[in-house]
């Protein structure tokens, strides 16, 4: 039986389309049934109408948060969502939110989790820190969403070079071809249990 995703998005939805990719080839035994994004200029909501998936714009507005979250609680409850994919989400999700589907939730973190996580490292900020930190390495890590940031266990790990003359921009289009690879092979690991 096919498993049920929700994907939340916050940018251009490159994740969010080779986890479609990897579906369409059959590698993922699941289906898209809802996007998330935090923006509603967010790329991946593009992808997601041609597609005809569901699309829910969020109101991140601190003053809505509790009752928007909620609400798309309930949403992803009649849906019967097996797994919430944050695939380049940048807003962190409220404790009561992560305490509903805990260990149903999965993040791609743009570096090896525990280096270059947490607070403030998202985006370019990431590639940047790794960079002026002198490492000779880096990558990608998808993990399980727990009530800390980036903090939840492993579920697997993309490695890349860092090269002298790398530019965070470099670095980070490097990174995300790993991305692209890494976070629909642990969906299709999760999805196939």
């Amino acid at each position: 039986m096919k498993k049920k995703l929700a994907v939340f998005v916050s940018g251009g939805g490159t994740n969010f389309r080779a986890i479609l990719n990897a579906i369409d080839a059959g590698r993922i035994n699941a289906s898209v049934e809802l996007v998330i994004s935090s923006s509603p200029q967010a790329g991946a909501l593009e992808i997601a109408s041609d597609c005809n998936i569901k699309t829910v714009v969020l109101d991140t507005n601190p003053g809505n948060l509790d009752m928007v979250y909620a609400t798309l609680c309930d949403q992803i409850v009649d849906l019967d969502i097996d797994f919430i994919v944050l695939a380049g989400y940048i807003k962190i999700l409220p404790h009561s939110f992560v305490s509903k589907f805990l260990g149903r939730i999965i993040n791609i973190h743009p570096a090896l989790i525990p280096s270059y996580s947490g607070k403030g490292f998202y985006g370019k900020r990431v590639h940047q820190a790794v960079i002026d930190g002198g490492e000779m390495e880096s990558g990608c890590t998808v993990h399980f969403v727990d009530f800390g940031i980036d903090t939840g266990e492993i579920i697997a790990q993309a490695r890349v070079p860092v090269f002298q003359g790398d530019t965070a921009d470099t670095l980070a289009a490097r990174v995300l071809v790993e991305e692209h690879k890494l976070l629909p092979q642990a969906l299709a690991k999760l999805c196939a249990e």
